[in-house]
């Protein structure tokens, strides 16, 4: 009663204050701040908006993988005003590693959108879309005033003419007291020497702009038409100090070999319509920073085998009579496993301080996209066989290539694997992933001629079925003795699939 005397307030105004909640919608506020007050009291923080209206839910920037930094907008699953339920999808991020699907944590409904699709680069951390409670009024909802404004959405940027400038001379071409130097091969200074003439009278046409004989014999052609005359040198000015300078030796020769051959004329690789910008994903971006880093930083050291695949391909053709389909890499996944399990000292990262010994075999397999190289990780590939390690590999694959792989489907991983062979490569070596310690190259099988003996010793030629596997180490982690004896160990298991299980 005291306050309902002291503030002269109905009573529906007293129950309204008496029920109030601490998240106050702004018709509410409006509605409240209508009621008479006695005595002209002023209720500014009564009326007050940024007291009264509902504070909206941010919606920042996710981090969605250990090694992102900035993300993309690909596309808003929902539109403002929509209502969101906590799992809903809201929108498909662009990462360094795929595109993810970003889902709502809570119920409400998505009031604003502060970042358009499309919009590239989008810090971690920043506002990129404002929600509210259901029943609040998400039409009033504003962006804070201490949100920098949105990005704008990347679009290509059209060809501009440059501003022209005042040119400077190519350095190359720059004269040092009137006379050009140019380097000459020896045929072409004889003959310029014989026919006393000047290399600045021609154009150099040799690599790195050398002046060759070919273009001293065009000087001497254009001599005898009459078109170009003899070079003299020019007398030098009388000057006071040429008794006190003294003599010149003049007996070199005329053209003498520079210390430093002059640089070549570049082209102009950057002028407007001489190339075509491709934009960066944030997948490629990552991918060649990653490879520098791993190529400028870690000490890599190759080792190389061959395997006969003849047993192999032997399973392999009973299991399609039973309609289990299995590929030559899903073989050599498994050999991987398998002798990962039987070499913990392989199955080791770097994190930079020194290695860690991994307790599950879970094996990274490049998989190539439209967008780059993403490796999706076999869990746990020591106890799974040939037909499970299979089945794994499309399921990812497929996923990877549309770009819906989930962050725990591709971050970490202990051993890699990047298989060419399907493109007909031979052999190759490829680039180790930190923090692994690892990566297996491999190439095709190929057939191969081989001298052996029968039962009886006599030598005939067999054809046996051949691929060559290179593996990357980290010599930090992995040395040469180790690297070796796991690539024997690699060999004796694939070549015998009856160890595969």
């Amino acid at each position: 009663m005291a306050a309902s005397w002291r503030l002269r307030c109905n009573q529906p105004l007293l129950r309204y204050l008496l029920g109030f909640s601490s998240r106050r919608s702004l018709g509410l506020a409006q509605g409240a701040a209508a009621w008479p007050v006695d005595r002209g009291a002023s209720w500014r923080w009564f009326h007050s908006t940024q007291l009264l209206q509902a504070d909206p839910i941010k919606v920042l920037m996710p981090s969605l993988s250990p090694t992102m930094e900035q993300g993309n907008i690909v596309k808003w699953l929902k539109k403002e005003g929509e209502a969101v339920s906590a799992g809903d999808s809201l929108c498909e991020i662009e990462t360094d590693k795929a595109v993810v699907t970003l889902d709502a944590n809570d119920d409400g409904i998505l009031a604003k959108i502060v970042v358009e699709e499309g919009a590239k680069n989008i810090q971690l951390g920043s506002l990129i879309a404002l929600m509210v409670e259901e029943g609040e009024d998400w039409k009033q909802v504003e962006i804070p005033k201490d949100v920098s404004a949105p990005p704008p959405v990347s679009k290509p940027a059209a060809p501009t003419q440059p501003s022209p400038q005042p040119q400077s001379p190519c350095p190359a071409r720059k004269e040092h007291k009137g006379t050009a130097r140019f380097r000459l091969s020896p045929a072409a200074r004889n003959i310029l020497e014989k026919h006393s003439l000047d290399a600045s009278q021609g154009t150099a046409t040799g690599p790195r702009g050398i002046f060759t004989k070919e273009d001293a014999l065009k000087l001497v052609e254009l001599k005898q038409m009459g078109k170009i005359t003899e070079s003299r040198p020019a007398s030098a000015p009388p000057s006071s100090l040429s008794a006190s300078v003294p003599p010149q030796d003049t007996a070199g020769p005329s053209y003498p070999r520079p210390m430093i051959p002059p640089v070549s004329i570049p082209g102009q690789p950057n002028a407007a319509g001489t190339f075509t910008e491709i934009p960066a994903s944030n997948i490629r971006r990552v991918i060649a920073k990653r490879l520098t880093e791993s190529k400028s930083t870690v000490p890599h050291a190759y080792a190389t085998a061959d395997c006969d695949l003849g047993a192999v391909l032997k399973v392999r053709r009973d299991l399609v009579k039973d309609d289990i389909k299995v590929s030559v890499n899903d073989f050599i996944i498994r050999a991987a496993a398998v002798t990962l399990k039987q070499m913990p000292g392989v199955n080791v990262t770097w994190d930079g301080e020194g290695p860690k010994q991994l307790p599950s075999v879970d094996i990274s397999v490049a998989v190539a996209t439209d967008k780059g190289l993403i490796t999706p990780i076999i869990k746990d590939a020591a106890a799974k066989g040939i037909q499970e390690i299979a089945d794994s590999v499309k399921v990812l694959s497929k996923k990877a290539r549309d770009g819906k792989l989930m962050p725990e489907e591709y971050q970490g991983g202990s051993f890699s694997i990047s298989n060419l062979g399907m493109f007909g490569i031979d052999e190759f070596t490829a680039v180790i992933n930190p923090p692994q310690a690892c990566i297996l190259a491999v190439g095709r099988f190929r057939p191969v001629l081989k001298l052996t003996e029968d039962e009886e010793g006599n030598p005939q030629l067999q054809q046996h079925q051949l691929i060559t596997v290179t593996m990357s180490s980290d010599s930090r982690v992995v040395d040469d003795e180790l690297a070796t004896r796991f690539l024997e160990t690699f060999k004796a298991n694939l070549e015998n699939p009856m160890r595969l299980g």
